[in-house]
């Protein structure tokens, strides 16, 4: 029987364990920022990649430098600039893309649309020129709307493949292991699916098909439901206007990365909620657990049997989930 989802205290360390294909090439492209930085680190810092490309438009020389120095196998290189970008992108297999502007107090994930995506929608297009076949990881926010915009920016490219397109919801995950375990258990035994999108509401944590099974009152279960949900925030508010979720994200976007390279060097059983192009629900992109294997997507493991409190927070998500996927593909659709 399959675990649901990656044991989280097991999803770093598995970046520590070598195989003879630990020779993955990995790009960070916005490497110099809050999440870029920290993310780089615990990539150089796993056996399983062997080249690692730092892109970002200031101090990327500075940062590789430094990174450059750490006694790991990883043979690290900064490129600066949109000129650098193509020769960064060159012969890589997994690209991952933390780059934009953090949110500040105030601020929702949508808010940061205009940047935001105007940066991906470039970066993914450099991606689907130079490496079209490289596993596509989308950080940047708004998730909901930044993996629709991948997805037609590779259409137009004529290289789509939406096994190879993910966005980085792990840390929901992350978070959702650690707020229950906070009550209840050892968080390095806890796993909780988390499915939906990637802000507020749509945020679906499915606490009923946590492993180990826990059981909480319905007054504390929605009180935990709503931290899940809110966690961005409180980190928002909690640095006062100096950046958002920095440190936990990047922990979470290496705990996938190293799930996704695991599972394209042939490891069995390899299971992580991102949010993909889908066909498990009415919204045509919804984040559900995924069997990974060599080529991105094994299976759509879907949504699974739910409570009905879950049921409602799904129906309550659909009109947020369209519109910002929506918004994100009329972008995409203009964007020269």
């Amino acid at each position: 029987m399959l675990s649901r989802l990656a044991r989280p205290a097991a999803a770093l360390h598995r970046g520590l364990a070598t195989t003879a294909q630990n020779n993955a090439k990995v790009a960070v492209l916005g490497a110099s920022g809050g999440i870029g930085q920290p993310l780089s680190l615990l990539l150089k810092n796993s056996p399983l990649v062997s080249r690692l490309s730092l892109y970002d438009i200031a101090h990327t020389p500075g940062v590789a430098a430094d990174l450059s120095h750490i006694e790991t196998r990883a043979s690290v290189k900064g490129f600066l600039g949109p000129e650098q970008l193509p020769e960064c992108l060159k012969g890589c297999d997994v690209v991952v893309i933390p780059a934009g502007v953090p949110r500040k107090p105030g601020m929702t994930r949508d808010d940061l649309f205009n940047t935001n995506a105007s940066i991906v929608a470039t970066l993914t297009s450099a991606c689907a020129k130079h490496c079209p076949e490289a596993m596509i990881c989308i950080i940047s926010n708004p998730v909901n709307s930044t993996i629709p915009i991948t997805s037609e920016v590779f259409k137009k490219h004529g290289v789509y493949n939406p096994k190879r397109i993910f966005g980085v919801t792990t840390l929901d995950i992350v978070r959702a292991n650690t707020f229950v375990a906070e009550l209840k258990a050892d968080p390095a035994r806890v796993s909780v699916p988390v499915i939906g999108g990637h802000a507020g509401k749509t945020i679906i944590p499915l606490i009923s098909q946590c492993t180990p099974k826990v059981d909480f009152p319905q007054d504390q279960l929605e009180k935990l439901t709503g931290r899940i949900q809110e966690a961005g925030t409180e980190v928002v508010k909690a640095k006062a206007g100096a950046g958002s979720a920095t440190l936990s994200m990047a922990y979470a976007g290496a705990r996938f990365v190293f799930s996704l390279v695991d599972a394209m060097n042939g490891k069995e059983g390899v299971i992580e909620c991102a949010f993909v192009k889908s066909e498990e629900t009415e919204s045509p992109y919804f984040s559900t657990p995924l069997l990974l294997g060599k080529n991105g997507i094994e299976k759509n493991l879907g949504i699974g049997k739910i409570s009905p409190f879950e049921e409602k927070m799904v129906a309550e998500a659909m009109s947020e989930l369209k519109a910002s996927i929506k918004k994100g593909e009329e972008f995409a659709k203009n964007f020269k």
